[in-house]
């Protein structure tokens, strides 16, 4: 079974900036595209940011020029470099496969951004 655990998330002050890590665990990593999605409160969780397996990167409009996806296959991890962040990026971010997610979840980790 797949595991995915989030981290790196936390409290931060408009503008500054957080990285984010997901270790999976229980699949072929490097053969499977991947994704950041986040849920803020009372939202449908959305898709941020996707790379796959060959490299190719797609972002969310809403995080074009400020978040950057990346993965180390040695290491079975997927990142999310969050710069520039906004009140609105509040959430709990996830990753998982994409777009065809596995069936489990991790818990996400509590992205905070406020003065």
């Amino acid at each position: 079974q797949v595991q995915l655990v989030e981290s790196g998330g936390g409290l931060v002050q408009p503008g500054g900036s957080l990285r984010l890590s997901c270790a999976v665990s229980g699949s072929i990593f490097r053969l499977q595209p991947m994704g950041w999605y986040r849920q803020a409160p009372g939202k449908q969780r959305e898709l941020v940011a996707t790379k796959t397996v060959g490299g190719s990167t797609n972002y969310a409009d809403f995080v074009k020029g400020r978040f950057t996806i990346s993965r180390d296959n040695n290491k079975n991890t997927v990142y999310l470099q969050m710069n520039s962040l906004k009140p609105e990026d509040t959430a709990v971010y996830y990753c998982n496969r994409a777009p065809k997610n596995f069936d489990s979840w991790g818990q996400g980790t509590q992205v905070t951004v406020s003065s």
